[in-house]
């Protein structure tokens, strides 16, 4: 190997190790938010932080029955019984006649809820932009790791041996 070479392959991995801590700062605060939110979100299906709110508001009188849970985004919605142009849902009512509706419902507080958005956005909302430049810049860290250590070195290898065993854990649970 000639000393040009060598001097290429020194600079491509300063200039690698370089970006790969000034990212890793940048990206720490991102982290911080995702985890909290991702945390969260394990236990979204409880009423872990959560606290109760009434709801009122006015939908289209004469709804169908079937479409009030989509509407609501209700996942378990199941009408208790009808009265008139009443109809009782557990924790709340709806009038058909007037499309007035009341119903309890449990919340997260209000910036845990724009943490969770912030986690959970999709396509259509501008900051998934945020989240594809996180997405992006994280598997940069991830691939820039293999520049931190020499290739010959016994890191490197137990580098590589970590990478794969991570690797086959996901999958495994992927599969399972």
């Amino acid at each position: 190997m000639g000393k040009k070479e060598n001097r290429e392959r020194k600079k491509i991995r300063f200039n690698m190790r370089s970006l790969h801590r000034d990212i890793g700062f940048f990206v720490i605060g991102i982290t911080i938010i995702y985890g909290l939110s991702g945390i969260v979100l394990l236990y979204r299906d409880t009423d872990f932080l959560k606290s109760e709110k009434l709801v009122e508001r006015t939908l289209e009188p004469n709804m169908k029955i079937s479409d009030l849970g989509m509407v609501l985004h209700m996942r378990e919605f199941q009408v208790i019984k009808e009265e008139g142009d009443l109809v009782y849902f557990q924790n709340g009512n709806y009038n058909k006649a007037s499309g007035e509706i009341q119903y309890r419902a449990k919340e997260l507080p209000a910036f845990l809820n724009k943490f969770n958005q912030f986690h959970k956005t999709s396509s259509r909302n501008i900051m998934h932009y945020v989240s594809m430049i996180y997405a992006l810049l994280l598997l940069f860290l991830a691939v820039s790791s293999f520049w931190m250590f020499k290739s010959k070195t016994n890191m490197f290898k137990r580098g590589l041996y970590l990478t794969g065993a991570g690797i086959v854990l996901t999958l495994l649970i992927f599969f399972i």
